[in-house]
């Protein structure tokens, strides 16, 4: 038996909770536990384990993130009225309205599978229901697709690709969309192995091979920045390097043609300070000790990205021409940055258990959405890039933040502001220059629409470059009615 599997035990539980919550229902805990392992008595997972090891293992995830122990004993008993003959009401009747209410919502999740597209669509609007209904639900089933990764090789490659898969295509973009950076790179890491092997083998040794023989050099330069800080009066609460993760350069080496040279964050160095001014006087003084790299500073602090991920970024030539670079940011911003939504059930001794109302109305407004799009099955590649892909947000010339998928164009900045800019969008300025309608818009661009008053509808061209739903839909709607005979126009009631 590990290391590992021997701390996971409901007495590790209790007491990786107390370290963070000492006020937490400890019995209730337990009894959830005894609760959940009665009824899976007899189980065992295809790795010939006991079932309670699952839920064990998921409840162990959430409590190495400080989540509220409510969230963690509703964990414990997340598959007791899927797969026992213990019912919902039971289990509400023994540990009361809330935590039957967590588990009502995993449970109407159920087992996502691939059955055609059909069935693909209607778990990707249970996953969007459950969201807006209650956020908890999610990082509950984060937790619980976590660990079945973790344990993929006691299945059929065949199924082992299948979950595999779905986890890349919907779990890990979703934790994404919620800002749960940790979450998302774990799914995607875990996934990666068994949807494309081959390339998995051959990113793990590209990026072993770029870090090998260089840490004594990280070493210095974070040696170095550490002492300067300290210098400048500039308290630091951590300074340490992280390797990229590898699905995420992956998809960066694919962006860049292969090119691992220009790949400049396989190693970042990640420093925490206290407050905000002193994330802007760490980078002023990084930028006094080493060059930075033009166009690779990056404040998102000031300019926070959709998902509200908040840092600094700046990449530096730190002697012999290494390139390195550096993220800043306060305890909150990192603790925000890795656990996204998450992060706001976390226990804070200070001001109690706290919750975003803002994170949850940005689900209940992508439920909302998904009434509509859902419900056309040929719109499943859309509902990928519209809600899945990884966002790109852009500002428009009075400042506001316009949060787009990334490939989206003007056009798409114009539908989405209001259908009649998209309709007559004549010609767009993005960062004081003119652009084609086509072309890509990036990260922090500002976009200015020009429209034609005297323009009757959209090219009918854009409609392959557009990204968004929204574009589409009105594109493709503008073209079905130049095809009503206009005799026929007349005498439709107008919508």
């Amino acid at each position: 038996m590990s290391a590992a599997r021997k701390r996971q035990t409901i007495d590790g539980l209790l007491e990786k909770v107390a370290l963070y919550d000492t006020a937490a229902n400890f019995d209730m805990m337990r009894l959830a536990y005894e609760f959940a392992a009665k009824a899976h008595e007899g189980q065992v997972r295809k790795s010939g384990e006991p079932y309670i090891v699952h839920p064990l293992a998921a409840a162990h995830m959430l409590a190495d993130m400080r989540i509220d122990p409510v969230i963690i004993t509703a964990t414990l008993l997340h598959d007791v009225p899927e797969d026992t003959d213990v019912t919902l009401e039971e289990v509400e009747k023994n540990f009361g309205p809330e935590i039957g209410s967590l588990v009502r919502g995993i449970t109407k999740l159920g087992k996502l599978k691939y059955r055609g597209v059909e069935r693909y669509i209607e778990n990707l609007r249970k996953m969007f229901v459950a969201m807006a209904e209650d956020i908890r639900v999610m990082i509950m089933k984060f937790a619980d697709r976590m660990h079945n990764l973790q344990t993929l090789d006691a299945l059929p490659p065949q199924k082992a690709y299948r979950v595999a898969l779905e986890s890349l295509e919907i779990y890990a973009p979703i934790a994404g969309r919620l800002g749960m950076d940790e979450i998302k790179g774990e799914l995607e890491d875990l996934s990666f192995k068994y949807v494309y092997p081959k390339e998995y083998q051959r990113i793990k040794k590209i990026r072993d091979d770029r870090i090998r023989g260089k840490e004594k050099i990280y070493q210095l330069v974070m040696s170095t920045a550490k002492e300067e800080l300290e210098k400048a009066g500039i308290p630091i609460q951590s300074i340490q390097g992280r390797n990229k993760r590898l699905y995420s350069f992956y998809l960066k080496l694919q962006r860049k043609d292969n090119d691992v040279s220009k790949v400049y964050d396989l190693i970042a160095i990640r420093i925490l300070v206290p407050t905000v001014a002193d994330c802007y006087a760490t980078l002023g003084i990084l930028h006094k000790l080493w060059k930075p790299m033009k166009g690779r500073i990056k404040d998102y602090i000031s300019q926070p990205k959709p998902n509200d991920y908040r840092s600094l970024h700046t990449t530096v030539f730190a002697g012999d021409g290494q390139v390195v670079e550096f993220q800043i940011r306060t305890p909150k911003m990192d603790e925000e940055a890795q656990y996204g939504i998450a992060a706001h059930w976390h226990y804070d001794e200070k001001n109690g258990k706290r919750k975003s109302k803002r994170e949850v109305a940005w689900a209940k407004e992508l439920a909302e959405i998904q009434k509509e799009v859902l419900t056309k099955l040929s719109d499943l590649e859309e509902i990928k890039v519209d809600f899945l892909q990884a966002r790109i947000f852009v500002f428009t010339p009075k400042g506001d933040v316009i949060d787009l998928p990334e490939g989206a164009t003007s056009v798409d900045f114009a539908y989405h502001i209001h259908s009649e800019i998209g309709n007559k969008c004549s010609g767009a300025i993005v960062n004081d220059k003119m652009v084609s309608l086509d072309t890509e818009l990036k990260n922090g661009d500002v976009v200015e629409v020009l429209t034609d008053k005297n323009r009757k509808g959209p090219n009918e061209a854009w409609i392959t470059f557009v990204k968004t739903h929204t574009a589409k839909s009105h594109i493709k709607s503008f073209q079905k009615k130049r095809k009503i005979p206009s005799w026929l126009k007349s005498v439709l009631p107008d919508k």
